[in-house]
Order: C-alpha cells, then sequence, then structure tokens
C-alpha cells in the first residue's frame, strides 16, 4: 500500500514546478508538462519515490540509527522541527553551522559546552557572577540553544541527511557527500537531483506539500522505530528463556547426583563384604 496518493499531493499543491526559465535539465525526466510558463512535476512519479525514500527511512530507523533533517527555509521550519520531534530525531532549521558533519567533533564541543552552562546554573555554581557576568553566560546559552539544542542529542554521525530544498541546503549536502552519507530530499523544478540519493520530485516551497511529504516519510520512521522496539524485547524474553532454561538444568543435575550417591555407597559396602 502506498504511504502517499495521488489526491493527497495533487491537494497540498506538489505538482506547481518553478517558472519554466529557471528549470534544471535535470528535472526533466520528473516534469509532466508545462503550463502557463511553470512546470507541471508528475505526480506518479512523485508517489513512487515517496514510498521509495519512506522505505529506506524505515530501515535506518529499525537499525537504530539517526537520520538529520535540515530545512533552514522561513516555510519548512515548523514543520521540520514538529515532525523531527515526533519521531525523536535531529533537525536543523536555524542557519546551517558550516563543518556540521565534515568538523563534527568541534560541533559535539560545542553542545557538550552547552551542557555544562546548564549544569552548573543548576548546582548554584554562578549564584557568585556579577550579573553582568550572568547576562553573558545566559546569551551565551541561548545563541548555543537556538543553533545546536534540537542536535543536543546527536552523538555521532548521523546515517542519513533529509533536506528540504537542495539549492538553499548545498552547503550540508557537500558535506554529507564528503563523508558519504546518503542524502534523501524534496527536489523542486529548478534544483539538481544528481546530488541527492533519494529524489522526492515536489514543490519545496508550498507547507502543505512538504507537510504531506514529511508525514508519509516520518511514518515510515516511526514503524521502524516501533519495529526495533518489538524486536529488542523479543530478544529480551528469548535471552532470560534461555538464562531461566541454563539454571535449571544445573539444578536437575545435582538432584540425579545426589539420588545416585546413596546406591553408589551401598555397591562399596557389598564390595566390602
Amino acid at each position: 500500500m502506498s504511504r502517499t496518493n495521488f489526491d493527497q499531493l495533487l491537494q497540498a499543491g506538489s505538482h506547481f514546478g518553478h517558472l519554466r526559465r529557471k528549470w534544471n535539465p535535470a528535472m526533466a525526466p520528473y516534469i509532466f508538462m508545462e503550463r502557463n510558463g511553470i512546470h507541471i512535476i508528475d505526480l506518479n512519479k512523485t508517489v513512487a519515490k515517496v514510498d521509495e525514500a519512506a522505505d529506506a527511512l524505515k530501515q535506518i530507523a529499525k537499525s537504530g540509527k539517526k537520520i538529520l533533517f535540515v530545512a533552514t527555509k522561513k516555510q519548512a521550519k515548523e514543520i521540520v522541527a514538529e515532525k523531527a520531534s515526533s519521531v525523536n530525531m535531529p533537525y536543523v532549521v536555524e542557519r546551517w553551522p558550516g563543518g556540521m558533519l565534515t568538523n563534527f567533533p568541534t560541533i559535539r564541543k560545542a553542545v557538550k559546552k552547552m551542557t555544562n552552562i546548564d549544569k552548573l546554573m543548576n548546582d548554584g555554581t554562578f549564584s557568585n557572577l556579577s550579573k553582568r557576568e550572568l547576562l553573558q553566560i545566559t546569551r551565551q546559552r541561548a545563541k548555543l540553544e537556538k543553533n545546536l539544542g534540537s542536535i543536543s542529542d546527536l552523538t555521532r554521525l548521523p546515517s542519513a541527511l533529509f533536506v528540504i530544498d537542495v539549492m538553499k541546503e548545498h552547503i550540508a549536502i557537500k558535506e554529507a557527500q564528503r563523508l558519504g552519507i546518503p542524502v534523501f530530499a524534496i527536489v523542486d523544478t529548478n534544483s539538481d537531483p544528481r546530488l541527492v540519493d533519494y529524489v522526492i520530485p515536489a514543490n519545496d516551497d508550498a507547507k502543505d506539500s512538504i507537510d504531506v511529504i514529511l508525514t508519509a516519510c516520518c511514518s515510515a520512521i516511526a514503524e521502524g522505530l516501533t519495529e526495533r522496539k518489538l524486536e529488542k524485547a523479543d530478544e529480551k524474553a528469548a535471552a532470560e528463556q534461555a538464562e531461566v532454561a541454563a539454571d535449571a538444568k544445573p539444578k536437575r543435575a545435582r538432584k540425579t547426583r545426589k539420588e545416585e550417591a546413596p546406591a553408589t555407597e551401598q555397591a562399596e559396602a557389598k564390595t566390602e563384604e
């Protein structure tokens, strides 16, 4: 069963591309027609590509790996933050921190700094500081939170990137390519699909279009997480059963030896006689 359908995408305006003069020729396979100087995206291909991307994302989530969502454009920020949070995945909706992936240890240090500020604030260490010093630290903490708060739980490099607007997030995509991290993206008619591993041809400007596609993809991620949880529970139950069985075997063996002991003693007594 398809994760999204033609009608949903049509109602969301996912088929509207950019003006013909702004198009990228590499997007030709995904364009259905031109109407009033605007390219119309083939939604049948969009449906197939959403399903393909969703299945791949499900497997990544099922394996316990992280997917980093990136959308710094105004109309996508709120939707991405909401959808990514719902499946406990990291996201970047403010300015992309240069070297976020290629210089990951430095980013982790900044996140650690933010955590340390929180710790010192909570244990009363900052109570002796002047108002000015406290204000400076609070501002620094707010800045770190704004840029890195959503990735504070990202302890290692993500296994995939999900991008809204290939052109706007070109720095993030370049970093991912350099490290061999697969890129999933909503790609509009003015962008180059060859930069992306999983292309979802659709309108990347309309809120409804972004919402419909992310809902389908995050639903697949949620399924992957649920399956992982169930598998872990099954493994735990199997391990506990094996442990119980292992404990029971030696007990039975000891009991048998005790039962055999009197018989052995009788045999020895007869021999002595």
